[in-house]
């Protein structure tokens, strides 16, 4: 995979597949570019309907450079991250996919950036986007546990679960989980005025209320997949059809 360097010199890896409209996707915690969006055929669907997908693994994750320090981490760093991937490929917009943890970097790029958003798709995240994460700390305390049997709270034992099944830097994730993850506020969400649909398994009790997200956000759309939670919803094909629908609208309209 190609990488390129960070302006605080953390190595950022990315795929960079296919020919089209610029997509980029954003994975969620303890995952990876392959695991998100590759393995689950995010990515040859969206090759197929057209588009250029850009797929980075976050600092922490997958090919990418793993800090063990929190202050490596956070909302705005991550983000940057992304911004300056763009850069690196000379583009100057696109659209922006995230599901959970990579939902919430896209969308506060799409308040910090606006300009370089074409299109936001929130996945896996409703209204805990204004309202926080309760369990971050039962997280990453889970992810410097010495084994499961000392993880504490059912979310934090998900996570490591999936953590260990994706062969996870923990002590990378325990930081990323510790580092501050600022709520963006409904007068924030207020000034967004791209296209957004909001993505949310109808069982998922990780992400929060997605139709009151919607009401925060001008013109927002949802689409509940039925019986899929958290984990399941993100490869779904009733979450692909909605999400290739929207696209299809927009590319459409313009």
């Amino acid at each position: 995979m190609p990488s390129f360097e960070t302006s605080d010199g953390v190595a950022i890896a990315y795929l960079d597949q296919g020919e089209g409209e610029p997509l980029l996707l954003i994975h969620g915690f303890a995952s990876s570019h392959r695991v998100n969006w590759q393995s689950t055929g995010w990515v040859s669907a969206f090759n197929e309907a057209g588009y250029r997908v850009i797929a980075p693994d976050n600092r922490g994750h997958g090919w990418s450079d793993a800090p063990h320090s929190a202050d490596a981490y956070g909302m705005d760093r991550m983000g940057r991250d992304m911004l300056e991937l763009l850069d690196h490929l000379g583009l100057e917009r696109a659209l922006m996919m995230g599901y959970s943890m990579g939902a919430r970097i896209a969308a506060h790029l799409a308040v910090a950036a606006p300009e370089k958003v074409e299109a936001l798709i929130i996945g896996g995240l409703g209204d805990q986007l204004v309202q926080g994460f309760g369990e971050a700390d039962d997280v990453a305390a889970g992810m410097r546990a010495a084994s499961m049997d000392e993880v504490v709270g059912e979310t934090a034992k998900g996570f490591r679960v999936f953590a260990e099944q994706t062969g996870s830097d923990l002590l990378a994730l325990a930081a990323c989980m510790e580092a501050g993850r600022e709520n963006l506020t409904p007068d924030m969400l207020g000034k967004l005025t791209m296209p957004v649909l909001i993505v949310v398994g109808s069982e998922d009790e990780v992400a929060g209320d997605p139709e009151a997200l919607a009401k925060l956000i001008p013109g927002a759309e949802t689409a509940i997949i039925p019986r899929r939670d958290h984990m399941r919803a993100v490869g779904d094909k009733a979450t692909k059809a909605a999400v290739l629908e929207f696209l299809e609208r927009l590319r459409k309209a313009a």
